[in-house]
């Protein structure tokens, strides 16, 4: 093939209507384009006759690389540079000084990798009207409260009705309802350790937004792992992240079980539940701990109320 390649062609004539092929640059492949003929055929139709073949070797097309099998279902990008790959173009940070948070033996935030950009030609663009503009024309504090607990504890109920009396006190809240988001933002994750942490992890980012444009989020999420939980609250550093424990026993819950999962998941038709084969951690330090009374869950006024007397004492309801 290659000495084929190597001997000179014959000259052949050039078709009519067809570009000649440029002489400027003898040491690169001359190139020339011809269109297609048309003659009559057989049948009276047209057929076309292919442009000759000009003896040029064709670059191979280019192969999509597959990425190994722990990244399923992505493609991966060109090679990596000779550096950390967790280093940002901005200062040279890494991906966790970005956003605040410190990685301490083994109880360090858990840093996904979806956190690390994935382009470095990106910069941070600042706007003239800043957190503290809109939280002087809304007359408030943007905050996140972070309801957390397990499924049937009651976070929903209290998100909605905290929603409910901050908007009769005229401030601007919004609330973040884990089922909700699954149907939209996070209707691609599941329910396996890692879907559970990319879910908070977007999570947090989008409250972290609503509480930088000046409204009190309401987020209400079993967010089982402590380390996703610290994760956004690493997010928010100036102490705007509330985080509320519906202290309710599983005994509680399970007897409740207002959507009927503790029963399928006692049956073994739903794996992973939290509090029967996967793990609740617990909060180490939450601003406010809510506890059921001789086994009764107390009722969402008197919840919403403990939380916008916090809210009240701290100085984020303040105009």
């Amino acid at each position: 093939m290659e000495g084929a390649a190597a001997r000179a062609p014959r000259p052949r004539p050039t078709p009519t209507g067809c570009l000649p092929a440029s002489t400027a640059a003898p040491q690169q492949h001359a190139c020339r384009w011809c269109p297609r003929e048309t003659r009559p055929s057989s049948s009276g139709g047209d057929r076309t006759r292919s442009s000759p073949n000009l003896g040029l070797l064709r670059p191979p097309a280019p192969r999509l690389r597959l990425a190994p099998s722990s990244a399923a279902g992505r493609i991966a990008g060109p090679p990596a540079r000779a550096r950390d790959a967790r280093v940002e173009c901005a200062g040279g940070r890494s991906s966790a000084e970005h956003v605040g948070v410190t990685l301490v033996g083994e109880d360090r935030v858990l840093e996904m990798s979806s956190t690390v950009p994935k382009s470095s030609n990106i910069f941070w663009h600042d706007c003239p009207v800043g957190k503290t503009d809109r939280q002087n024309l809304l007359k408030q504090k943007g905050c996140v409260v972070w309801i957390t607990g397990l499924s049937g504890s009651g976070k929903s109920t209290l998100a909605c009705t905290l929603g409910r009396e901050l908007h009769t006190r005229g401030r601007l809240a919004y609330v973040l309802d884990g089922d909700n988001l699954r149907h939209g933002l996070n209707k691609d994750l599941g329910f396996a350790a890692e879907d559970r942490a990319e879910n908070i992890r977007r999570v947090g980012e989008v409250a972290k937004l609503f509480a930088d444009a000046g409204l009190v989020c309401i987020a209400s999420f079993i967010s089982p792992y402590r380390r996703d939980r610290e994760s956004c609250r690493a997010l928010l550093s100036d102490g705007s992240f509330i985080e509320v424990f519906l202290n309710m026993s599983l005994e509680l819950c399970e007897a409740r079980d207002p959507k009927g999962l503790y029963k399928l998941a006692r049956a073994g038709k739903i794996k992973g539940f939290t509090g029967i084969d996967d793990p609740y951690e617990p909060p180490l330090n939450c601003e406010i701990e809510i506890k059921e009374v001789d086994g009764v869950c107390p009722s969402p006024a008197d919840m919403a109320e403990q939380v916008v007397t916090y809210l009240e004492e701290k100085g984020f309801l303040h105009e």
